[in-house]
């Protein structure tokens, strides 16, 4: 079935309004990273809740120094306020502290370096939505920016960018992302940028070897993708599915 932008926008700010009635909260804040995703789920939060209740934060951590600038992009189209929270130098300190534990060259730390870094804005996040929340006299959720091709194959981070409130485009391909993008009308340089995590260097089909296009095709039917293709992705989706569930003794 043809995805319809428009009507899973609507549905969607229905979906976002409906939840805060409910739960009787009122903004949200979120990691404004300079790409689609974040863009996209701006662009909703703006138009389910009104922009004076949304609040945007670039958390650049040894990052692309272009992510702050599309970042602004997204905020000064939409009209929320964007504040800037440099992450480098407590990365920095920390790995120095590291050093008490042991000397560790790079390629042993890669993955964890990597991996330190969405931890660390995702507490920024919550300590700032808590901040906020009592600055304002409101109540603000953190949202979350993961989209179904990311989520399938397990591309993102535990207690880093896997830990938020409310999610509202989990359930989006990249494509139907874009689309949706459009609808909002996320700026172009950020909404047709290559996908990349701003850490690593990469774009994010560089370091998942597959496309995010071959992903959605693969969810749809996996005999739609080529077989190199198809072990990637269960390859993926096997060795990332301790990310989803935690295992918890229950007393019979």
């Amino acid at each position: 079935m043809k995805f319809d932008a428009k009507k899973e926008k609507e549905r969607i700010v229905d979906f976002i309004r409906d939840y805060y009635s409910k739960n009787h909260v009122d903004g949200a804040i979120l990691g404004i990273s300079g790409g689609k995703d974040s863009g996209v789920v701006a662009g909703l939060f703006v138009e389910a809740l009104g922009k004076e209740n949304v609040i945007g934060v670039t958390l650049p951590c040894h990052s692309v120094e272009t992510d702050k600038s599309d970042a602004k992009l997204v905020s000064d189209y939409y009209g929320f306020p964007l504040y800037n929270f440099d992450l480098t130098g407590i990365y920095d300190s920390f790995k120095e502290e590291l050093k008490n534990i042991g000397d560790f060259n790079e390629e042993i730390t890669k993955d964890s370096d990597i991996n330190l870094k969405p931890r660390l804005r995702m507490a920024t996040v919550y300590y700032l939505a808590a901040l906020f929340s009592k600055l304002k006299s409101k109540t603000y959720l953190v949202a979350g920016t993961s989209n179904k091709c990311e989520l399938y194959v397990g591309y993102f981070t535990k207690g880093g960018d896997s830990v938020h409130d409310i999610s509202p485009i989990a359930d989006l391909t990249v494509e139907e992302v874009i689309a949706l993008g459009a609808e909002l009308g996320v700026p172009d340089p950020v909404l047709y940028k290559a996908p990349n995590d701003g850490l690593s260097n990469k774009t994010d089909e560089d370091k998942l070897g597959v496309t995010y296009k071959a992903i959605a095709d693969y969810m749809e039917d996996p005999n739609k993708v080529t077989e190199k293709d198809r072990n990637t992705i269960e390859r993926l989706h096997k060795n990332n599915a301790h990310k989803f569930v935690i295992p918890t003794y229950r007393r019979g």
